[in-house]
């Protein structure tokens, strides 16, 4: 892995105000977080912790406030090239067939139309949609789905791949599934990815470093190494380590949800 950062962030603050009030919401407090080009870093926590908003902000899609933010060392002003994200509800184009949705965004670009076909050809196969091409969103399953939309980013070559929840709304079976292809996707690849979860094992499966996030302001409670080796395997789900490593990250976030819960009975008195 290289010493040289993707992104870095730095005392990073988000606070949304009212309009035409005075009263304001801090989402983001002091968010210092480095990841290192080809690492694979999740970021969990309760409900209302930023881990969306934080993702948003290292896209470009919306602005930060405190703090600072560099991409590839360049200060973030807006989305970019270098960035693509993946979202929960697929996101994909209903006119369009699984090929026309994985290469919309070259066309966008103005690439070459023999290009974008080598490129979605190879993507069809990559994500395991041979014979799918031409079929419609309506026509796949949800993983299915989310597959296009994985090939969709992976398309226009970021070299920072942004993930929310990409697996949440699927069945665990498929969801199992689909990480274990990621991750082949991601060894072929290296590309640098952050990736939201509400899943302690998912997080843990996944990630070389899990950053646990608390609330109030949103914030970084904890930053977990994964010293599991690679490639991972489902035999991986069965190590004790892994099994160790899940549990930890449930106690921390079950003893955040706990003490937030204790501080809003108290101040409700």
């Amino acid at each position: 892995m290289s010493s040289s950062q993707a992104i870095d962030v730095r005392d990073l603050g988000k606070i949304y105000r009212e309009e035409g009030s005075e009263s304001e919401f801090r989402a983001l407090g002091d968010i210092s977080l480095s990841v290192a080009d080809g690492e694979f870093v999740s970021l969990i926590g309760p409900s209302g912790c930023g881990k969306t908003t934080l993702l948003k902000i290292i896209d470009g899609l919306i602005p930060f406030d405190e703090g600072e933010l560099l991409v590839q060392g360049k200060p973030v002003r807006g989305p970019g090239h270098e960035r693509a994200v993946v979202f929960q509800n697929f996101a994909l184009l209903p006119w369009l067939s699984v090929r026309d949705n994985i290469g919309f965004g070259l066309k966008l670009r103005g690439v070459d139309s023999k290009q974008i076909a080598a490129t979605t050809d190879r993507l069809v196969d990559m994500v395991s949609l041979g014979g799918f091409a031409d079929r419609y969103p309506r026509q796949l399953s949800g993983g299915m789905q989310q597959r296009v939309g994985l090939a969709r980013a992976l398309a226009v070559d970021p070299a920072i791949l942004l993930m929310d929840e990409p697996f949440g709304a699927l069945d665990a079976q498929t969801r199992n599934i689909l990480q274990s292809d990621l991750l082949d996707i991601w060894e072929q690849s290296r590309k640098t990815v952050v990736f939201v979860t509400h899943a302690m094992d998912e997080a843990v499966f996944l990630s070389d470093r899990v950053v646990l996030m608390g609330t109030q302001p949103g914030h970084i409670q904890e930053i977990i190494d994964i010293d599991l080796p690679r490639p991972r395997t489902d035999a991986t789900r069965a190590d004790p380590r892994f099994v160790e490593l899940s549990a930890y990250v449930w106690d921390v976030l079950r003893n955040m949800i706990g003490n937030r819960r204790r501080a809003v009975a108290t101040a409700a008195r």
